[in-house]
């Protein structure tokens, strides 16, 4: 699946000024985001660095050029960015099983949604290659759409990638509920004018205008977002 044919026959949920709901992928719905840790720290160890654990909370979330830009700078490893970013996801590539780790009350959710027939995309940071392999466990079929981090000219923290999802849906930015656990993404959604939902993983994130901030994906469900949606308009 790919973000440039967004599925036909937008819908809209009746009753509700939700016009759809925009998921991240690492850390929101999958239990990935020390996968990437990982392999950061391996493929740094084979290069004869080793990584301070303080830097994880700087490389979560973010896009690979940056991530993978700022482990370079700061270790001095002597390699170029577009090697790195081959090695790097072919580590984390290798550490994808088939059955994937979800979040707790993710499967619930992606049902919900699908049920009442609510306009779905999977936006993440990721490139493409990654993003089918972890479709392979979640299940594609419970999106509209996928945007990858490699198919849009700047992705998160920007709001590129929210814009380009909305517009595929047919969809107003401001009725669209984004559902992130870094701050990174939470920047580039509400860059995009969409209301967010920050379920923190690795960093806390704090409550602010036009933000929900939940413990756990268990708290959200179809009448949660749609009851957001409500009070902003």
């Amino acid at each position: 699946m790919t973000s440039t044919v967004p599925a036909p026959g937008v819908r809209t949920t009746r009753g509700s000024a939700l016009q759809a709901v925009l998921l991240d992928m690492d850390g929101t719905l999958v239990d990935t985001e020390g996968f990437w840790w990982d392999a950061e720290v391996e493929v740094f160890s084979r290069l004869g660095h080793t990584l301070d654990e303080s830097w994880r909370h700087i490389v979560v979330g973010g896009p690979m050029s940056r991530s993978a830009g700022f482990l370079i700078q700061a270790t001095g490893a002597d390699i170029g960015l577009p090697e790195l970013t081959v090695l790097l996801n072919d580590g984390f590539e290798e550490r994808l099983g088939r059955d994937l780790p979800l979040m707790p009350g993710a499967a619930e959710l992606l049902a919900e949604l699908a049920a009442h027939g609510v306009p779905t995309a999977l936006v993440s940071a990721s490139h493409r290659r990654i993003i089918d392999r972890v479709l392979e466990s979640i299940g594609a079929h419970h999106f509209d759409l996928t945007v990858a981090g490699d198919e849009v000219e700047r992705t998160k923290p920007f709001p590129d990638p929210y814009l380009l999802a909305a517009a595929r849906l047919g969809a107003d930015p401001a009725g669209c509920a984004v559902i992130e656990d870094t701050a990174t993404g939470v920047a580039s959604a509400e860059a995009a004018g969409c209301h967010v939902v920050a379920v923190p993983s690795v960093a806390p994130i704090e409550p602010a205008a036009g933000r929900t901030v939940v413990t756990t994906l268990e708290q959200v469900d179809l009448s949660f977002l749609q009851g957001l949606m409500t009070e902003k308009r």
